[in-house]
């Protein structure tokens, strides 16, 4: 689980999944860049961690253009040197019935869940290949594994998430690039807390409850770490039991 000394760029680092992320990396010793479009929610919690002994940095920006996000990740070189991982946990969730879900609905949640976090991974891939030796997590959901007839779009861009994991973890593992995913079930954010709907996950979930943020965080520096030698193109169902595929 070592990551002690490594620079690692987090996507959407700055609330929900993507802040437990960061707090769990910068406390292991990483170097933390925070990259989401919330400057104020990044530069807040960049100056909290940096309180804490962290050496971080927060860049504020749209990964949903190629020169934009290519421009994000040199913008974390510059400030943290070499990276060593990304965590690309930027993620929109809108909600829509199936016969509702518009051209802009499929858009938007398209440009953040996949497109962005394409670009963001070819840019690490560029970056690490060189070097021989990088990271890579994308967080799925295991909406990418079954029917989710509320949320259409969504479970349909986790889909691509998978396979896009799979596919760049096979292109590039030869260049020493590790490419894995995590798809997490609920998880019991802020945000989630106060929609009202965990209690009901809880009671169908073996273990009794959603997952805390940090339980999948530490899943993801696992993946991120020196320990993990072999694993490439997988994603890792994170449910409690909630799913079990």
């Amino acid at each position: 689980m070592d990551v002690k000394d490594q620079s690692i760029v987090v996507t959407g680092g700055a609330s929900g999944l993507g802040r437990s992320v960061c707090c769990t990396l910068a406390a292991a010793g990483a170097r933390i860049a925070i990259i989401d479009i919330d400057r104020q929610a990044a530069e807040a919690l960049a100056a909290e961690l940096e309180t804490a002994g962290g050496r971080v940095a927060a860049i504020c920006g749209d990964i949903t253009r190629k020169a934009s996000a290519h421009a994000l990740f040199e913008q974390a070189v510059n400030a943290l040197g070499p990276i060593q991982g990304l965590v690309n946990c930027a993620g929109v969730y809108p909600r829509r019935p199936i016969l509702e879900v518009s051209d802009e609905d499929w858009d938007f949640s398209f440009a953040v869940n996949v497109r962005g976090l394409y670009h963001m991974s070819v840019a690490a891939i560029e970056h690490m290949r060189l070097r021989r030796s990088g990271r890579i997590v994308n967080v799925a959901s295991i909406d990418a594994f079954k029917a989710h007839p509320k949320n259409i779009h969504y479970a349909s861009m986790k889909a691509a998430v998978v396979s896009l994991t799979k596919s760049l973890g096979e292109a590039f593992a030869s260049d020493g690039v590790l490419i894995n995913g995590v798809a997490p079930a609920a998880i019991a954010t802020e945000k989630a807390k106060a929609s009202g709907f965990l209690p009901e996950i809880a009671a169908t979930t073996p273990i009794g409850r959603a997952a805390d943020p940090e339980d999948v965080a530490e899943l993801v520096q696992f993946l991120l770490s020196k320990s993990n030698r072999y694993m490439v193109g997988e994603v890792v169902v994170i449910s409690g039991g909630y799913f079990i595929p």
